[in-house]
């Protein structure tokens, strides 16, 4: 009888560790044929729906760029975080923070202010970020604190904090009393790249940080210092690199890009602070840090495949009827997926039959080591 069992690797599979990715993107679409059909739609709509209609002009490719910016901001510094073995699973709320102190600066701004404005309100939503970051790091650094149940604690802080402020003192008064502050000035937007798109800036600025991201996690001996401290930290303390200094680097990165994100998206597609700004980017680029390999250039396509499930949940609402949370049905089910065909990274799938045992003759060579055996008891 036959069965399938995962035997060891010598050494990881290099091939798996790139095909992984492909391999439970497939499985994904399956799966999402077959929810598609249980509820009653053409699968084939419902794949044009989330990969076709997402890049099939420019403007949706614009649409494209907004989603992934956020996403691939976010990813990058929650990806230096988890290679340095630090958990921050608060980028939301980080997020949220490089908002608020962003669109602080924005509401600071008049008819007169100039354009040069724009880089006081990134620089205030890094510095938000950064500063929400730091309390995870400084209750880790002193008192040893979880710092994934703190960062996620703090999202919620940050929730409330924004609502705080939309619906009180931030209010705009002549808003006919709904939550939110006023439109920001035009001084405040970010230059979009053409005409007819919604894309901004913003998309150089992710770029930008994507490569400065890859020259120092590979390129440095500070990047490297990171990963070694969360590969092997008895090594790392060998070597003389200090873990506390990889704490604090790692989480004010996280922090400080999150919180750009933040602000360019307050400043960008959103226009002003309402209690809609958290929609999930900080725990979706968890899962785009981790489709990406970790890697700069890898979370560049799984931000945009994410960006293309995103938009494809609202297109599936709208159009085929579905719920708008479909599209983190198939978030979670990359996420699964992956996981899954990791183990293909470090095991291969084998067929292997069960070998029965059988009686041996008395006078065949097998039985002479049995009758040895009797003869010296």
């Amino acid at each position: 009888m036959m069965k399938l069992i995962l035997e060891p690797r010598p050494q990881p599979s290099r091939l798996w560790t790139y095909a992984s990715p492909l391999l439970a993107l497939l499985l994904t679409v399956l799966i999402g044929i077959a929810i598609f059909s249980l509820s009653g739609k053409s699968p084939l709509q419902g794949l044009q729906v989330f990969f076709w209609e997402p890049i099939k002009n420019t403007y949706a490719w614009g649409e494209i760029a907004i989603k992934a910016t956020p996403l691939l901001l976010i990813a990058l510094g929650l990806a230096l975080c988890f290679r340095s073995n630090i958990w921050n699973i608060g980028a939301e709320g980080q997020f949220v923070l490089g908002a608020i102190t962003g669109g602080w600066v924005a509401l600071q701004a008049g008819p007169n202010t100039g354009h040069w404005i724009i880089a006081l309100v990134m620089l205030g939503g890094v510095l938000g970020g950064m500063f929400w970051a730091a309390i995870v790091a400084l209750l880790r650094d002193r008192f040893n604190t979880n710092e994934i149940l703190v960062s996620l604690m703090l999202v919620y802080v940050a929730i409330q904090l924004l609502g705080y402020l939309v619906y009180g003192p931030w209010k705009d008064p002549d808003g006919y009393n709904f939550p939110r502050t006023k439109m920001f000035e035009a001084a405040t937007q970010l230059p979009r790249l053409m005409p007819g798109s919604r894309a901004n800036i913003g998309v150089w600025l992710a770029l930008a940080a994507c490569l400065l991201m890859w020259l120092f996690m590979f390129r440095t001996r500070a990047g490297f210092a990171q990963q070694v401290g969360g590969l092997a930290p008895a090594a790392a303390r060998y070597a003389g690199f200090s873990a506390r200094r990889a704490l604090w680097t790692a989480l004010l990165a996280s922090g400080g890009l999150a919180g750009l994100a933040g602000a360019l998206e307050v400043a960008g597609p959103v226009g002003q602070l309402n209690p809609h700004i958290p929609v999930g980017y900080g725990f979706t680029a968890i899962i785009v840090a981790f489709v990406g390999r970790l890697h700069p250039i890898g979370m560049v396509l799984s931000a945009i495949l994410l960006s293309m499930f995103v938009i494809g949940g609202e297109l599936s609402q709208s159009r085929l009827g579905l719920p708008k949370s479909l599209s983190s049905v198939f978030q979670g089910l990359l996420l699964f997926n992956l996981l899954a065909c990791d183990a293909l990274v470090n095991y291969r799938l084998r067929l292997k039959g069960r070998q029965r045992a059988t009686a041996s003759p008395a006078g065949s060579p097998a039985a002479a080591p049995a009758a040895a055996a009797q003869g010296d008891a």
